[in-house]
């Protein structure tokens, strides 16, 4: 009887801050009902007024239902991690709605799919009509990727004043285990003080250079801010169909390419660098693993692309080579080709240097996806240092160091956690891959779109359309998921999930 009481407030801890991170998430739909207001689009503030009505009312009967026992009960690791990955479930379908009741998706799982895919900054598109948009969705699609980049736990967090207690379990489950500083609620205020002090200031940069290219000053405007949430973020959404070729801009390509690779940084090396430690980013062993990883890719990808012929000049391979490589290297997504150009110009070798690109991904803490740089940059100090040991003396004890923020010990522990991350990605990966082949599109191509959606990056060789099978839709969703969220919490509430339901059936069988 105690163990079923137990579980029983088990759930309502869960329900309570699963309500509260619905309730501060649902809040911003706000802002493109205020859009909708602003353009006349009657119709998508009707849409958004449902959907704001169905989320907040769900996540009000989720507080009520477990505001009983968040003081009694001491929020534990199982809690923090169901209660992040639970939440995402629940908003990717609730976020789903105005989608759906647009008209713009073919179905509610394609709806499903562009909200996952925002979330997780992946930036994949199966919305149609994209450049005839209304200005709310789009404002909407732009809000997601910019929540999901920070995280929607870490932007319930920046509110939350009482019921802290357990909130590192919470922010740890969405990917996240950096503390900035040493509670938990300031770090995430400062990662949003951070966000919102770069969109200010890149939203600015993009608007007055959308004029110079020939925008009109509100479409300068609003494109900006939504480009700027995206390179923020490093999703990949935009709000034209062809992406950065829609604006034919060798400035305004540079200006992304600088505020994705800024993105794709580490929140904890940007406030070191606030706080004057600008040395850090040269000493730290993710800006160094990203950058020497970024330079050889970049230097076969171009010089593939020259000896093959397919740019005649430095400024071809840099705007279409280069940027494209730091564009999946940082997992953004953004591209200034159409997909199809990748399989029918590039050639294999250069997809292959994009493939390892969007793997490898940007670094940890950040808004970036794939295995991040850490990790490499852990894989690599642990193999010098196993050649060093072999080298050495048995008797000689050497202690091996690495930089990220402070000198950290290079451990067991950490080597073993970023080799089984890595192993979880390559493992989502080929079954992408395989996913892809048994549906009848080239390895290639399956592996690039695999390596797209695992790395939460967005390029497409043209694989992700709204006519693709329902099946593999579904694959890419989960692939998105478990990639954003690192694995560990989405483990937990499986586990957790089907251990209820075995013990509910034992119970049932008993009685």
């Amino acid at each position: 009887m105690k163990k079923i009481v137990k579980n029983f407030d088990d759930f309502k801890i869960i329900n309570f801050y699963v309500g509260y991170v619905i309730m501060a998430t649902a809040i911003l739909m706000f802002i493109p009902i205020v859009t909708s207001l602003m353009f006349k689009e009657w119709s998508t503030l009707l849409d958004f007024i449902i959907s704001i009505s169905i989320a907040l009312s769900l996540g009000i009967i989720l507080m009520f239902t477990g505001r009983s026992k968040i003081d009694s009960v001491k929020v534990q690791w199982k809690h923090g991690l169901i209660i992040a990955s639970s939440s995402w479930v629940i908003l990717t379908l609730l976020c789903a709605v105005p989608y759906a009741l647009s008209g713009n998706t073919r179905s509610f799982l394609d709806a499903i799919f562009d909200v996952m895919s925002g979330f997780t900054t992946t930036g994949l598109v199966l919305t149609q009509d994209l450049d005839h948009l209304s200005m709310g969705l789009n404002m909407w699609r732009h809000i997601i990727t910019f929540v999901g980049g920070q995280g929607m736990v870490v932007l319930a967090l920046s509110f939350m004043v009482n019921h802290t207690l357990g909130a590192y379990k919470m922010y740890v489950g969405e990917g996240k285990d950096v503390e900035l500083v040493p509670n938990v609620k300031n770090t995430a205020r400062i990662i949003w003080k951070i966000s919102i002090v770069y969109l200010i200031i890149g939203t600015i940069m993009l608007w007055i250079n959308g004029i110079f290219i020939g925008l009109t000053p509100v479409t300068a405007f609003f494109h900006g801010l939504f480009i700027f949430m995206s390179a923020w973020s490093t999703g990949g959404f935009a709000p034209m169909s062809q992406n950065i070729l829609y604006y034919h801009s060798l400035s305004y390509e540079l200006l992304t390419m600088i505020l994705f690779v800024i993105g794709s940084l580490n929140f904890a090396l940007h406030y070191a660098v606030w706080q004057g430690n600008k040395k850090e980013v040269f000493k730290n062993i993710e800006t160094q693993s990203f950058f020497i990883t970024a330079l050889i890719i970049s230097f076969f990808t171009a010089l593939k692309l020259t000896n093959s012929g397919v740019y005649s000049n430095g400024i071809s391979v840099f705007r279409k080579g280069v940027y494209n490589v730091l564009s999946a290297h940082t997992t953004t997504g953004f591209g200034n080709l159409y997909a199809r150009q990748f399989a029918t110009e590039w050639g294999d070798f250069p997809v292959v240097m994009l493939i390892i690109a969007m793997l490898i991904g940007g670094s940890a803490c950040s808004t970036a996806g794939g295995f991040k740089g850490l990790r490499v940059g852990l894989v690599f100090k642990s193999i010098i240092a196993e050649i060093d040991k072999l080298l050495n003396s048995d008797r000689k004890i050497k202690v091996f160091k690495f930089h990220h923020i402070k000198e950290i010990i290079l451990d067991d522990g950490m080597v073993k956690s970023a080799y089984l991350i890595i192993i979880c990605y390559i493992i989502l990966f080929f079954i992408g891959t395989a996913m892809g082949t048994y549906y009848g599109y080239p390895v290639l191509s399956s592996a690039f779109e695999a390596a797209s959606v695992t790395g939460n990056v967005g390029l497409s060789i043209g694989v992700t359309t709204p006519s693709m099978p329902a099946a593999l839709k579904i694959y890419y969703i989960i692939a998105m998921y478990l990639g954003r969220l690192e694995f560990i919490s989405v483990f937990v509430l499986i586990g957790a999930t089907f251990g209820g339901i075995k013990k509910l059936w034992l119970r049932l069988i008993k009685h």
